[in-house]
């Protein structure tokens, strides 16, 4: 009887997570809300464990460059449209390597925004819109959507029952550089818009970065963008959700741009 009824048990849990991580396309994520925050702190915790790889800024050291990116943070999630802005802790760290032109977030709200990044950027509204599009791959679980998609419903419900270490921990290593789709950045993108309208900043800033790209040449193309939208598409659509959604910034374009040169003059 014992044996029935914590069958009985993992079914029902399973059965509960399963209907409550229903996803808006219809998919199904395996994981709950703190299941995102445990992935994400143990990602963290292993990222925080190879300084070679990833040399993070020390708040303590650089107070004014974790002051002003992290007021922005705070602008985004109290613009009143992140759904977990209460659920996830939303801790920002800059890791610093200028080779490196890139963002992540991962589940939990821990986010990690490369020197490199910052440094290619030519203004305000262009990190916040970046800050915004990581930020909604975390607040939609686009992460955890992806890994019920990789791994199936049956071997992810193991892990969240604490039956598989290993996986688990190949897990964390996977979520820095894991791959979305093509419909995963693209809403990434709108939430981006959606997120920074009611604040100060230009809401279609992500598409700074895009532009970037596209008046390059495409020369300096990171890597991870190879399997992304068209710049050049995701350029017009973030534009077309910031016109369409009657987005009007309060940001001078002296603000825009000599704020954040100061800023990114502040980095090592």
């Amino acid at each position: 009887m014992k044996k029935f009824n914590k069958l009985a048990v993992v079914f029902a849990a399973a059965t509960i997570s399963l209907f409550s991580g229903c996803t808006k396309d219809g998919g199904l994520n395996i994981f709950s809300i703190e299941d995102d925050k445990q992935l994400g702190l143990q990602t963290k915790q292993q990222i925080e464990a190879d300084p070679a790889q990833f040399p993070i800024l020390n708040p303590a050291s650089y107070p004014g460059v974790y002051n002003y990116i992290n007021a922005m943070r705070d602008d985004l999630l109290n613009s009143g449209k992140v759904t977990h802005k209460d659920d996830f802790l939303w801790e920002v760290r800059i890791i610093n390597r200028d080779d490196i032109v890139n963002a992540f977030c991962t589940p939990g709200g821990y986010i990690y925004v490369y020197t490199g990044l910052i440094k290619y950027l030519d203004k305000k509204s262009s990190l916040a819109g970046v800050l915004g599009h990581e930020m909604a791959h975390a607040d939609k679980r686009h992460s955890t959507n992806q890994l019920t998609k990789k791994y199936g419903v049956q071997t992810l419900l193991d892990v969240v029952l604490g039956n598989n270490q290993g996986l688990l921990t190949q897990i964390g290593s996977e979520l820095v550089s894991l791959q979305f789709s093509r419909s995963d950045e693209s809403q990434a993108d709108e939430y981006s818009v959606i997120y920074l309208c009611p604040t100060k900043y230009h809401a279609d800033g992500a598409a700074d970065f895009f532009q970037k790209i596209i008046d390059q040449g495409g020369s300096s193309t990171p890597a991870f963008l190879s399997t992304h939208p068209n710049p050049d598409n995701r350029v017009e659509n973030i534009r077309g959700h910031a016109t369409s959604g009657g987005c009007v910034s309060t940001i001078t374009t002296a603000e825009n741009d000599a704020e954040y040169i100061a800023f990114k003059n502040s980095l090592p």
